[in-house]
């Protein structure tokens, strides 16, 4: 299976849209992104807590063909944290002003986990802005609670944190072998990011309940749920498929909390046959 390559992902920012720079002014915020220049409409990935655009660095190859947009959400991986707040309805704020900026038309959303929740409220607050939503491994209400490993861990950390924290174990765990390299950057890139944050975002989120939002949405939706997954389980799916109208399900039921890790070629495939985009066969 082809795989992007590890090393080179973060030197793929350095042009965007055949400008010199990666960082998208939106607002107040820099935004760096990854792009991937082929034809439209584009898919914009917008990756999980903690994650980087590396996040779709295994999927990418297997949408060969399309358009892809991979922004750092703000204070994750090179984006800076900027002067906004630090919830998903923050980051769509983020996400809308960097589709507007590059003038994409009608794009493909898809995100994962708290990704999932950054596309949900882009969605429902732009309701004209995309030609479809992906929730991937989503939720509309986490119901993290006090004794949950998440919470645990995350409160645990001090500065600077370690690639090779065991919380990275739960963290980044998955149903099938993944790639070490890929792993061990995604902890590095995890790790940069000050205890304090990921505690700030955690607390946004664990207040966040897109209820009102799901209800609101109008554009053709495909939920993708992992059928192991720890986090976000089928209570949290099936609470996705009650309150989004006219939302396509698929299951992964291989996979955990990172289905575009375990299986990126089936999301992608999933994906693409959805919204009936054309894609470049990968080789073997």
């Amino acid at each position: 299976m082809k795989v992007a390559d590890q090393q080179g992902w973060v030197a793929r920012k350095c042009k965007l849209a055949g400008s010199e720079t990666a960082f998208v002014e939106i607002a107040c915020v820099s935004t760096d992104t990854v792009e991937i220049a082929s034809e439209s409409p584009a898919l914009v990935l917008v990756h999980g807590f903690t994650d980087t655009s590396r996040s779709f660095s295994l999927m990418a190859p297997h949408l060969a063909g399309r358009r892809l947009i991979i922004p750092d959400l703000r204070g994750h991986g090179a984006s800076p944290v900027g002067a906004g707040g630090l919830s998903p309805a923050d980051f769509a704020v983020d996400v809308a002003g960097l589709i507007r900026t590059l003038r994409l038309e009608r794009p493909v959303l898809v995100g994962h986990s708290l990704g999932s929740m950054v596309a949900i409220e882009t969605a429902a607050a732009y309701p004209d802005m995309l030609g479809g939503l992906v929730v991937l491994a989503g939720t509309l209400r986490p119901d993290i609670a006090d004794d949950h490993p998440m919470v645990i861990g995350v409160g645990s950390f001090e500065d600077p944190i370690s690639s090779a924290d065991p919380f990275y174990d739960y963290w980044h765990a998955c149903e099938a072998e993944i790639a070490p390299e890929f792993l061990r950057m995604v902890a590095q890139e995890a790790s940069a990011m000050p205890s304090a944050l990921w505690r700030a975002i955690l607390g946004q989120v664990r207040r966040t309940d897109l209820t009102a939002s799901a209800r609101a949405l109008r554009v053709k939706t495909l939920i993708i749920g992992g059928g192991r997954d720890p986090l976000f389980d089928a209570t949290h799916q099936q609470r996705l498929r009650d309150e989004i109208p006219c939302a396509v399900f698929v299951n992964a039921e291989h996979c955990g909390h990172n289905p575009h890790w375990e299986d990126p070629a089936l999301v992608a495939r999933t994906i693409a046959a959805h919204f009936k985009l054309r894609t470049r066969a990968v080789p073997a």
